[in-house]
């Protein structure tokens, strides 16, 4: 008589890490204010003076495409006496256009788009000085993508990403623009909405329509699925939408896979991307306490089907808004369910193995034992 072989199950990070604020603290100290975090995309910023406020966990930052064309981050913050220098309006995203330069309310301080002082009123003092200069925040661009580090260690981006560039080389990531964006808040901890992302263990019961368009979801809680070669649809079908097909032509440059399957990525700590042979599904996860995230989400097209007369966006913007509506509302009934006295640890089963990569990465940057 043969034994059914158990099933192997992997701990999550215990439920601390994902309702208490002090860890949430430590987060801060050290993911969000250390490693590289994704924050707009370029296109946010078209022209010289549009800038963004960008609410990095409590630290107000100011995103701001320079007249040399060149988009820099400094802290929102004057060097004079230390009045907020764009009103953020208390929300995150906040944005605008500014003609000439940043000039402070309090005692009207004015700085260049590069940060250096260009005036301080009935001061002799030398305005080249960079102890008078706005403080800058590192700044890097991947595929279109702005990236900001506060922390002073040396890694760089491309060490960072890893190989995600080469994964993706054919795909023009740089070249693509926005037309779609939906903010999000949502009750529940960024790591919730992450593990959530990273396994479709979940689809079969969550996502009706996309199981439509991907019937390999349903077939074992698609633990067959090898996500690096791609997830593939249902014969016929070739893109993210109602129908799973679209009058858009693909990415010029796609392989064969990449015409007909679906990849996906994670870029710790708040970068997720969903490719399709149309267009790109992008998540920026700004987490905001232990229980709320704001996710800016962002569907990119190539230019020239956007230029064609009769571009649309809406299929594509309708079915992944009817899929993360879907998915922040169970993110949201998980962080409910943490909440309670019984719960201590969940368990990641086969189908969510992947999730094993954010334990991980948690584990070692808050130097902590999975048990």
């Amino acid at each position: 008589m043969m034994v059914a072989r158990k099933t192997k199950m992997e701990k999550t990070l215990r439920k601390d890490l994902y309702v208490k604020d002090s860890w949430f603290e430590k987060e801060c100290l050290n993911i969000f204010h250390k490693e590289w975090f994704c924050v707009a995309r370029t296109e946010d910023l078209a022209k010289p003076g549009e800038y963004r406020i960008i609410n990095l966990t409590g630290e107000s930052i100011i995103l701001i495409h320079g007249k040399d064309d060149v988009i820099r981050a400094f802290f929102n913050v004057c060097k004079h006496r230390g009045c907020q220098l764009l009103d953020d309006n208390d929300k995150e995203g906040a944005s605008g256009n500014l003609i000439n330069n940043i000039r402070c309310p309090y005692h009207s301080w004015t700085y260049n788009f590069d940060g250096s002082l260009l005036k301080a009123p009935h001061l002799k003092i030398n305005i080249k000085d960079r102890q008078y200069h706005l403080n800058e925040i590192k700044t890097e661009i991947w595929g279109g993508f702005i990236f900001l580090k506060i922390g002073k260690n040396n890694i760089q981006l491309k060490n960072h990403l890893g190989n995600t560039p080469n994964q993706f080389i054919r795909y023009p990531i740089k070249d693509l623009i926005s037309k779609v964006n939906i903010k999000y808040t949502i009750k529940a901890n960024w790591k919730v909405i992450i593990e959530n992302y990273n396994e479709c263990y979940h689809c079969a019961g969550i996502h009706p329509e996309l199981c439509k368009v991907v019937p390999a979801f349903k077939k074992n809680g698609g633990s067959n699925l090898i996500w690096e070669e791609g997830v593939p649809q249902r014969k016929g079908t070739n893109t993210y939408t109602f129908t799973g097909t679209i009058n858009r032509p693909p990415f010029p440059g796609l392989n064969a896979a990449e015409k007909e399957r679906h990849f996906g990525q994670s870029i710790y700590p708040n970068l997720l991307i969903s490719l399709s042979m149309d267009h790109i599904a992008a998540f920026i996860i700004f987490p905001v306490d232990s229980g709320k995230t704001i996710i800016d989400f962002k569907i990119l097209f190539h230019p020239e089907a956007i230029s064609s007369n009769n571009f649309d966006p809406n299929d594509a913007a309708e079915f992944w808004d009817t899929a993360n509506i879907q998915d922040w509302n169970i993110c949201e009934r998980v962080q409910k369910g943490m909440q309670s006295i019984s719960f201590k640890q969940g368990y990641y089963s086969p189908m969510e193995d992947e999730n094993l990569d954010i334990r991980k990465y948690i584990s070692e940057k808050l130097r902590v034992d999975v048990d």
